[in-house]
């Protein structure tokens, strides 16, 4: 089966030495943590094809538009922000003809990706058992919510919820808030994509692999240093805002003369000395109360109030200017249409068709092979 030419269009923007041009993947997932895997590979120059379910017009995010999206067209934007470059094909699994069609693409994959309830790849017969005896070689890669015999719906917010991340995000005053995207999905992708990149590795005399991801573990496994603070100081996490645990000034939000709204990450004591220096703030650095990051945490709120007031008399430019040059951590807080009109942003916008429709994505892939 061949890619379109509109999706052929977008395998070119400078991956050619990481080429999966032979691989054959088969999508059997909707909404995020799936698909992104799928996209992963697509970029990468293999077939992807993806099974959505016709009785129900697809995935069920061509329906997640915003109110300013066109109710006239097939999907979202929701949609395409991970299903660039494949080929979409609406069948029915419980129809006959049509379930021998997915079999039939099955036989030639090297790898199935999944995101079934618990027991229904069994229902459609399309479980990992049954599909290697159809396909030896195959790789399957199956992503689930609370683990393989948990039947529980899994949605990113509940995961949020449940694995720490809504109990720290937020502040004092807001109580628990949901990261803005589907953090945990994105997490899950990224280790299935891991996992299925070992198994095309060590995959040899035609021998495939179940490889299998739950949101759960990937939340878990996520948490690094939040988690060893409990598990080895007993420090429970709380909504804090931007502000770092372990750090200061980390997180903070300051305001320049100018209106330009500005946050700091200062990891050690050089960096804070040469900010100190520029703020006219210098005999911070020897007073007790600041002189370690130790200290500083603890009088973080005292230290952050002593910024702000000489920031305010500061214009915003000049002072990223001064920290990017003596290699200060700091940064404008930019809202999304700022970050795309930097060139960098720019450069990793894709742009493509979905049954025609023109769509503007981000690029999945961000490293870069020499």
């Amino acid at each position: 089966m061949d890619i379109p030419q509109e999706q052929k269009l977008l395998l070119n923007y400078q991956l050619i030495d990481m080429r999966l041009e032979n691989l054959k993947v088969v999508e059997l997932a909707s909404v995020l943590a799936g698909p992104a895997v799928g996209m992963f590979f697509a970029e990468l120059g293999a077939q992807v094809i993806k099974i959505e379910n016709k009785k129900n017009k697809g995935d069920v995010t061509r329906t997640w538009k915003l109110p300013t999206e066109d109710k006239s067209k097939s999907s979202s934007a929701y949609f395409a922000a991970v299903n660039y470059g494949k080929q979409h094909l609406f069948l029915d699994l419980l129809d006959t003809d049509d379930f021998q069609q997915v079999l039939q693409l099955i036989r030639e994959a090297d790898i199935v990706i999944t995101n079934f309830k618990k027991g229904d790849d069994f229902k459609f017969k399309l479980d990992y058992k049954t599909l290697k005896a159809l396909n030896p070689s195959l790789i399957y890669g199956a992503i689930n919510g609370f683990g393989v015999d948990s039947d529980r719906v899994a949605y990113d917010l509940i995961l949020q919820a449940e694995t720490g991340y809504m109990a720290m995000n937020g502040t004092s005053n807001s109580g628990p808030i949901k990261m803005p995207v589907a953090m945990i999905d994105i997490l899950a992708a990224h280790q299935l994509k891991e996992g299925l990149l070992i198994a095309l590795l060590n995959r040899k005399e035609d021998k495939g692999a179940l490889v299998t991801v739950s949101l759960y573990d990937a939340a878990i496994t996520s948490l690094v240093n939040q988690a060893s603070n409990f598990l080895m100081a007993n420090h429970i996490a709380k909504p804090i805002g931007s502000l770092h645990p372990n750090i200061a000034p980390y997180g903070e939000l300051f305001e320049t003369k100018d209106a330009l709204k500005i946050t700091f990450a200062i990891g050690s004591d050089k960096q804070f000395r040469l900010l100190m220096d520029h703020l006219n703030l210098s005999p911070l650095v020897h007073d007790a109360s600041f002189k370690s990051n130790a200290e500083r945490v603890v009088n973080r709120v005292l230290l952050s109030e002593l910024m702000q007031k000489k920031i305010a008399l500061m214009k915003g430019e000049p002072l990223l200017d001064f920290c990017h040059t003596h290699f200060i951590p700091a940064g404008e807080i930019k809202n999304i249409q700022k970050v795309f009109e930097v060139q960098a942003s720019k450069s990793l916008v894709l742009e493509s068709f979905i049954e025609k429709q023109p769509i503007k994505v981000v690029k999945s892939i961000a490293f870069k092979i020499s």
